[in-house]
């Protein structure tokens, strides 16, 4: 199998910044709340590093949660504390969006609210959408046949390099 390198550590950078910048300048003067919910591990790692870039230009609290799943059969989906979601601004975010269902499940536990807005971020957007879910902010979008695979990998919760690994390469 053969990996190859989409984006290094500093092009990930680059993305989760410009990724900051349109969240920033989407919320506007919205001094409310945001939360951003990553899906647990990398999902979450990105919503820390999220974080950083968009203290630089929003005033507004940020609060960061996880929300748990099994991706292959999401029947239990649970996030990391239970709050009051109503009229808050929201951001799922994870890695690597292929279908659209890890997605489209990860906003279960919010719909008992009326959260003034759900938006979702991705690192890579693969395109196979099976589900009614478009990412709001995506890194990179890439067209990937279903053998293929993408891997974001993060260390010491930074992302240092996507990974496109074909088989049979």
């Amino acid at each position: 199998m053969a990996k190859d390198f989409i984006l290094n550590r500093s092009s990930a950078r680059e993305k989760l910044h410009r990724m900051a910048l349109q969240i920033a300048e989407n919320l506007n003067d919205d001094h409310q709340e945001l939360t951003l919910v990553g899906v647990e591990q990398n999902g979450t790692a990105m919503a820390r590093q999220l974080e950083g870039f968009l203290k630089q230009y929003i005033t507004s609290p940020i609060e960061i949660l996880t929300v748990s799943l099994d991706k292959i059969h999401p029947t239990e989906v649970t996030l990391s504390e239970n709050k009051d979601f109503n009229d808050k601004s929201i951001i799922i975010i994870d890695d690597v969006s292929n279908s659209g269902k890890t997605l489209l499940y990860a906003t279960r536990p919010l719909l008992a609210y009326h959260p003034r807005r759900i938006q979702t971020l991705v690192m890579i957007e693969r395109m196979h959408r099976q589900f009614p879910i478009k990412p709001d902010y995506v890194g990179l979008s890439l067209a990937t046949t279903g053998e293929d695979h993408i891997r974001v990998e993060i260390e010491n919760g930074e992302i240092t390099g996507v990974i496109f690994d074909t088989l049979g390469k």
